[in-house]
């Protein structure tokens, strides 16, 4: 981008400086600017990654980027890589060739030039996560398992038998927290958590003022972690032991070697706004509740359903649901706080403690984590979207948490996550030392060095990356000032900023994989008729569940139903999205909205 707005720069200068030439001249500088423009930009309307500094990140003093792919068909998720330099890639979107990609980087020229997908399987949603090598073996999950393969030594694809290890065979169905992470203890034992299907396990999951189930089901098989033996072939939950509880879902876990301790982050619940609009702001429900950071021991509760941590008033409160109301903290304070508190909805989706002797020696044993970022902080601008650094001493954090590599989203403020170009998303050290980052939106993957004195290394290369933490994808927002929805108090806008925009985002473009975009969606995007409306109505009135396709893309998530708004509110709610984010549809009156509600089982 830098590079055009020189060009045109350029180019402007020269159109003011030719302006009295004869005609043959300005032809001449015509094409000559034609030239450069096609000799620039034929392969790529961007500046090449190759030449673009550290990769387009922002990072301490000392270090340095480079980029191993710039896209991955299949996008990436997890990483990991082996002795060799070779890197194993779990691919977000799998296709009937193979679930995983691997790289070579032959000509050690640091970026990969032997890119061959591999893994084929028959559970292919998208929310396969784990991508881990661990003792001669490559352990990686898809939706409902997890499998491994036998790495031979100088061969770039795994050329034993798929096995499979563990069968999710509690899933109920596929549902909206069911990535499966892999840690291992060294001494034969493998943990893997199961995310619950639920936002609070309210009666009516995502159903505004619905109240939490007492003896909450999801905790009988899931919204923990499992500990299962790591070379047991065709495994089910019921093989494995509960090993911690409370824990809504987990994408990010890893083993410390220091202390011999199993580490996770767990994301807080949603919502708290559009379930509870009497009790919690839209300013509180973007930054509340937490995500927190748990040393797991055996055993640990970390609270939900009925409590969520508060990284403000630093304490465990009662959950909405069971009667909380931000301040209520009923039995809370028996349980384990996190050992930091992160703010809300920063989606931590990966963490990996450093043990290699390449880096400056504050980073020794300390914790790297990659939040992918927000989706659900509007009316504010969304945050995250960074690798964050944790130094620990003797098993522990020694100092807050720093901002290790950043610039990923390229928009600041980020007002609708599928503006951000890049979503960090896995960790992974290579055999010299280096962090390896991978990122859910392009497939893009880049490997970060330390080419500093590691002696002088210190407060003047971080004080840089301090100053970032006021950019608005880090600061506490305004409460006023920094409300994207200023305007929006009244009518069908306000309905959607209340209820639909923490999915579907503030520009009605979804979030690009959990939820659909609605800018230019055919569900919403219909005649004139009652029946070219209906169904689109039947969505907001009664909700849904299952697959579906928008625009050609599949999504697989919950709608939940809106039967709470009365004919008026669902009709100027469903009016405001046919006719903003660039649609153009007749809308829908109350009356419409009574007669579809009339044939529904729902009142």
């Amino acid at each position: 981008m830098k590079y055009t707005i020189t060009l045109l720069k350029h180019l402007m200068f020269s159109i003011k400086a030719i302006a009295y030439k004869p005609l043959s001249y300005i032809v001449a500088v015509f094409l000559l600017f034609s030239f450069i423009s096609f000799t620039a930009f034929k392969n790529n309307k961007r500046t090449p990654p190759s030449v673009i500094k550290n990769g387009g990140l922002v990072l301490p003093g000392g270090f340095e980027a480079v980029v191993v792919v710039d896209s991955l068909q299949g996008r990436s998720r997890h990483i990991a890589v082996n002795n060799n330099g070779d890197i194993y890639v779990k691919l977000r979107f799998p296709d009937s060739i193979g679930g995983n990609v691997a790289l070579r980087d032959t000509n050690k020229d640091g970026r990969a030039d032997i890119v061959q997908k591999f893994g084929n399987y028959d559970d292919k949603g998208s929310y396969g996560t784990a991508m881990r090598i661990h003792n001669g073996y490559l352990y990686f999950s898809s939706e409902l398992n997890v499998f491994r393969m036998k790495l031979t030594p100088g061969k770039l694809i795994p050329e034993g038998e798929m096995e499979w290890i563990l069968k999710d065979d509690f899933a109920h169905g596929r549902h909206e927290h069911i990535t499966k992470p892999v840690a291992f203890d060294g001494k034969g034992h493998m943990f893997v958590p199961f995310g619950a299907g639920s936002n609070a396990c309210q009666e009516k999951n995502r159903t505004p003022g619905s109240p939490g189930i007492k003896e909450c089901p999801w905790l009988v098989d899931h919204a923990g972690i499992w500990m299962f033996d790591e070379a047991k072939i065709g495994q089910t939950p019921k093989d494995g032991i509960k090993y911690a509880t409370g824990l809504r879902s987990i994408v990010a876990l890893a083993f410390n070697s220091y202390n011999n301790s199993l580490y996770c982050l767990n994301h807080g619940r949603d919502d708290l706004t559009s379930l509870w609009p009497d009790v919690f702001s839209p300013w509180q429900n973007a930054l509340l509740p937490s995500e927190e950071f748990f040393k797991v021991d055996k055993g640990l509760d970390g609270g939900w359903p009925y409590y969520y941590y508060d990284q403000v008033q630093k304490k465990k409160l009662l959950n909405p649901e069971y009667g909380g109301d931000g301040k209520k903290e009923g039995d809370g304070a028996k349980l384990k706080k996190p050992i930091i508190g992160f703010p809300g909805h920063w989606a931590p989706n990966d963490l990996f403690f450093y043990t290699g002797t390449q880096f400056p020696n504050r980073y020794k044993n300390g914790a790297f984590i990659a939040f992918h970022g927000s989706t659900n902080r509007a009316p504010y601008p969304q945050s995250g979207f960074f690798v964050a650094f944790v130094p620990f001493k003797n098993g522990v954090p020694s100092g807050p948490y720093e901002i290790f590599a950043d610039n990923f989203a390229q928009v600041e403020p980020l007002i609708s996550v599928g503006d951000a170009m890049y979503r960090p998303m896995g960790l992974a050290m290579g055999p010299d030392g280096s962090l390896y980052v991978s990122e859910t939106e392009k497939g893009k993957i880049w490997k970060i060095r330390y080419r500093g004195d590691k002696n002088n290394f210190g407060t003047q290369q971080l004080a840089s990356m301090e100053r970032r933490k006021m950019l608005p994808h880090f600061k506490t927002p305004h409460e006023v000032k920094d409300n994207l929805i200023r305007g929006m108090e009244a009518g069908g806008a306000k309905i959607y900023a209340t209820r639909c925009m923490s999915c579907h985002q503030l520009d009605g473009k979804g979030d690009g994989n959990r939820f659909p975009p609605l800018a230019g969606s055919e569900w919403v995007v219909t005649g004139r008729s009652l029946r070219d409306k209906e169904r689109l109505i039947r969505v907001v009135l009664k909700g849904l569940e299952g697959p579906i396709e928008v625009a050609g893309k599949p999504y697989n998530n919950t709608m939940p139903s809106n039967t709470y708004l009365s004919d008026d509110d669902a009709a100027k709610v469903l009016t405001y999205i046919r006719n903003n984010f660039g649609n153009k549809a007749p809308a829908i009156s109350a009356n419409e909205v009574r007669i579809v509600r009339s044939t529904l089982d729902i009142k």
